[in-house]
């Protein structure tokens, strides 16, 4: 792939579409119990091809901007996960996330593009508020949400099946004008 292949990119990372061709390696990601343990468990071939296909393919056509993608490391291109900016299972409310590969945890990665896609989101898509949802005993996801400006508003249940197994979820959010203002000075209002 070339760099004309990538959206986003940062420093070291760069976001790309999913494609057919990466059901493999998404079926290695959520076949690893360490990586899936806040994401709701490990799934099958089945299960995985089928959140390809719903999730992440088809979701792209019917929600222009939004989506999950796939994280490269722009020097290797070697795939160190995803992130997303979608909504939330069966809500209007759109999210900021990411999942990681073990061999990419700790390198800064997840809060690097998060923060990228964040200002994306409130920059160039205009969308006035986005949220964050972590499981409670997820530190690491919870610390970048707050890393990226994201601050915790409590914990939120959701009903949708994907997620009311999980529980109780930490909840974080930040309105545009605010993080904007914070983040971007030339977005303060006089």
């Amino acid at each position: 792939m070339s760099m004309s292949d990538y959206w986003l990119t940062t420093e070291r990372l760069a976001l790309r579409r999913f494609t057919g061709d990466d059901l493999d390696w998404l079926v290695s990601v959520y076949a690893d119990a360490d990586v899936t343990r806040h994401l709701g468990g490990t799934r099958d071939r089945a299960q995985t091809e089928e959140m390809l296909n719903v999730r992440i393919l088809d979701y792209y056509e019917h929600h222009p901007g939004l989506g999950i993608w796939m994280t490269v490391d722009r020097s290797s291109r070697e795939r160190l996960g995803f992130h997303l900016l979608n909504h939330i299972h069966g809500e209007s409310i759109i999210q900021i996330g990411f999942t990681l590969v073990k061999a990419a945890w700790g390198r800064g990665f997840g809060s690097e593009m998060a923060t990228a896609v964040l200002r994306c989101g409130f920059v160039h898509m205009s969308l006035p508020q986005i949220a964050g949802i972590a499981n409670l005993e997820n530190l690491a996801s919870q610390r970048v949400l707050q890393k990226i400006g994201l601050h915790r508003r409590g914990e939120r249940a959701f009903s949708h099946p994907a997620l009311a197994s999980q529980g109780p979820m930490a909840w974080f959010e930040r309105h545009a004008v605010d993080w904007l203002a914070e983040r971007e000075p030339r977005h303060r209002s006089s």
